[in-house]
């Protein structure tokens, strides 16, 4: 609940100043007089008139000032400009300008076990000056610990790479991981008042203990799944060929030569090899 009391600092010192030298002439003309007792009164009201200066805040862009009032919060000047607040305020500044920061990289295992190394880029600022000042001890080192915690979460939660398209992986997931990271952040930067608005991987790769094998896994996959693709298109080009043959009636096969054909086509669309045709006589 925002209960400051606060005015512009321009009209408050058009205000003061006159105020704080009128009493200065008085004294001036009451020793001036001799006059001991008025001497004495006006010096007082000035000295007091003094911690009215205190209440002056100046306010820079992308800055902001939390005030409070023997321990209890009573608002927050985040506009730009001149101002005076009450003087027995205490006034806390931070800063609302934009936080660009570069975890370190982090080892943690993925959803399959398997060590990696993981860092990300956040891009963050201040939304709350309340909460980042007093509900937290350190908003900046509260930060830093989140984004670790955040991280290392996502990479558990997700394995390094699949080869099912249909499950989301770090190294695969693009856009899907980064809001993922995104709404993780978001939700554990609640407390503090902090809005993310920019979250990405900027490193991910396997541990060095196991990279070299984790790459000849990899590679394997890819081997295995080039296969699969290879052998769904020669059964498909083998089934369009024999159906082909039999409706134009072209050549009517028994069962035996249609499996021989269907074998020996296959052989010749899945080898690696350059087939040589054998020619019966």
């Amino acid at each position: 609940m925002n209960n400051l009391l606060k005015i512009n600092g321009l009209l408050a010192a058009i205000i003061l100043a006159p105020i704080i030298l009128i009493f200065f002439g008085l004294i001036i003309l009451a020793v001036t007089l001799k006059i001991q007792l008025l001497s004495i009164l006006f010096g007082i009201v000035f000295v007091l008139s003094l911690p009215l200066l205190k209440g002056f805040v100046i306010v820079e862009p992308n800055q902001a000032y939390v005030f409070l009032l023997f321990g209890q919060y009573k608002g927050t000047i985040s506009d730009a400009g001149f101002f005076w607040v009450n003087p027995f305020y205490t006034k806390k500044s931070i800063s609302l300008r934009v936080h660009n920061l570069h975890s370190a990289q982090l080892k943690v295992n993925d959803q399959k076990g398997n060590p990696i190394e993981i860092a990300a880029v956040v891009v963050w600022r201040i939304k709350d000056p309340y909460k980042a000042l007093l509900n937290v001890h350190h908003y900046l080192n509260y930060v830093d610990v989140q984004i670790e915690s955040g991280i290392r979460h996502l990479a558990i939660t997700h394995p390094y790479d699949h080869g099912d398209k249909n499950v989301t992986s770090l190294s695969r997931g693009g856009d899907v991981i980064e809001s993922e990271l995104n709404e993780e952040l978001t939700a554990r930067m609640e407390l503090a008042g902090v809005e993310i608005l920019e979250s990405r991987i900027s490193h991910l790769a396997y541990a060095q203990e196991i990279a070299g094998a984790m790459l000849q896994r990899q590679q394997a996959e890819a081997i295995v799944a080039a296969r699969g693709k290879i052998v769904e298109g020669a059964v498909s080009i083998v089934k369009d060929a024999i159906d082909h043959l039999e409706n134009e009636k072209i050549v009517k096969l028994s069962q035996e030569q249609r499996a021989s054909l269907v074998n020996n086509l296959l052989l010749v669309l899945c080898s690696e090899q350059r087939t040589q045709p054998v020619i019966t006589m």
